[in-house]
């Protein structure tokens, strides 16, 4: 198949058929990296399906998923360390191996191999318009990508449209598991650790050690895979002291008179302002609700984890009328978060790819400040009338009903009967009042 070779260890193309990879290393390539994001369109194949193909024609794989706006220096890192452990020369792709080549330029920028200015005549040069390179050099400079902030990989899971996390200590190897999802179909039942096992695989591919598996509230639109890395890594779970409002919210709604609502399910409840570690790095939980009775937000060096309060710039905020939930309040917490310096990186938990554009999930206090269409030049009343008028044409999430009595349950799931199967318990006319598709 066709590519264009641009150093004689790297080379881009457009995204290959699964029976093209044979062909590949045939050419020599001993490591493909795929710098997609998981169905990005209805038609590319998984990036399970592509390390199968990789490895059944002999080649390693590296999957460095970025969008066109949402490129990181973890990203380019993590592309990096692909290139550096491969034992031959290397491919990249993407839709067309722009950003491929993207993540290849901005690495050789920001380590000084080349100058800023070289980036567009060099793209000519292959056929690429860098631009894309360019816009990300100006907004980012050329900072080193080691200085002592942590490391963020972001894992996007395109049923549900959420970002879990693996935050980690460059120094010391430790990581933190940031909401990790448990596949399931609602429509048929079926379950799966696909995602927890591509966050499992990362870890070990990088040397790194849990410290902390931790839940941000107890998801609506998802089960939570914390018990199952618990069970995997050893580490212990976390979440906020509030869990046990919404426990005590739900198991009366559940009608589970048995159930501890005490938070007991998870290894340590933290306050608000409580300090934690992961390695040396310094971490502080700030409670968020508003969205959930429970919420928190994990600061991390210059990192920090809203999941559902604040979304991607042109997506607005998260919704507020779930039980316990509030706008007002939600508005408060949002307004504590942007407080945070305007070079904070946020990490939002959900990203229902506006437009129609590849998912993103990173952008800073500044910019949110600045572009968030839910908060820019809008005070606390006109943001709770945008809110509750959002909220009221909003159906429930499909999973909301079958993702509390696991999340709230710490990520078990329900126990099994005499046949041996797990079964749910599904409320009948509890949410009453919600739009219906």
């Amino acid at each position: 198949m066709d590519y264009v070779r641009v150093t004689d260890r790297f080379a881009v193309t457009k995204q290959p058929r699964l029976d093209d990879f044979e062909a590949l290393a045939d050419e020599g390539f001993r490591t493909l990296v795929n710098a997609r994001p998981e169905a990005e369109e209805s038609d590319q194949p998984s990036s399970k399906d592509e390390q199968g193909a990789a490895e059944k024609a002999g080649m390693d794989y590296a999957h460095v998923p970025v969008g066109v706006k949402s490129i990181t220096y973890e990203d380019v890192r993590d592309f990096q360390k692909a290139m550096e452990g491969s034992d031959g020369p290397v491919i990249g792709h993407c839709k067309s191996g722009l950003r491929a080549l993207a993540l290849y330029t901005i690495g050789e920028v920001v380590d000084g191999r080349m100058r800023a200015d070289e980036v567009a005549a060099f793209g000519k040069r292959l056929g690429f318009d860098l631009s894309l390179a360019e816009t990300w050099l100006n907004d980012n400079g050329s900072k080193p990508l080691s200085e002592g902030a942590p490391t963020v990989r972001g894992f996007y899971e395109h049923r549900t449209g959420s970002a879990q996390y693996v935050v980690s200590d460059p120094a010391t190897k430790q990581c933190a598991i940031i909401d990790p999802v448990l596949d399931f179909d609602p429509k048929s039942g079926q379950l799966s650790t696909e995602q927890a096992d591509n966050i499992l695989r990362y870890i070990e591919r990088e040397g790194l050690t849990v410290a902390w598996i931790l839940d941000t509230h107890p998801h609506a639109d998802h089960l939570s895979a914390a018990r199952y890395l618990k069970e995997k890594t050893g580490a212990p779970t976390g979440i906020g002291e509030h869990v046990v409002d919404v426990q005590t919210l739900w198991k009366d709604y559940y009608n589970w008179p048995e159930f501890s609502a005490d938070g007991s399910q998870w290894d340590h409840l933290f306050k608000d302002g409580e300090t934690f570690k992961v390695g040396d790095l310094d971490g502080k939980v700030m409670f968020s609700p508003g969205h959930t009775l429970a919420s928190v937000t994990y600061v991390s060096g210059d990192a920090a984890f809203v999941h559902d309060t604040i979304f991607m710039p042109d997506s607005g905020t998260a919704r507020a009328d779930f039980p316990g939930g509030n706008a007002k309040t939600l508005w408060e917490s949002i307004q504590a978060i942007l407080a945070l310096p305007d070079e904070t990186r946020l990490f939002t938990g959900h990203d229902y790819r506006h437009g129609g554009r590849p998912p993103l999930w990173e952008s800073t206090v500044g910019e949110q400040k600045r572009k968030n269409e839910h908060l820019h030049d809008v005070d606390e009343a006109e943001y709770v009338e945008i809110r509750e008028g959002r909220d009221a044409t909003l159906p429930m999430p499909e999973q909301i009903l079958h993702a509390l009595q696991v999340n709230m349950n710490g990520g078990r799931l329900p126990e099994p009967e005499a046949n041996g199967r797990r079964y749910f318990k599904y409320p009948l006319d509890l949410l009453t009042g919600a739009a219906w598709e």
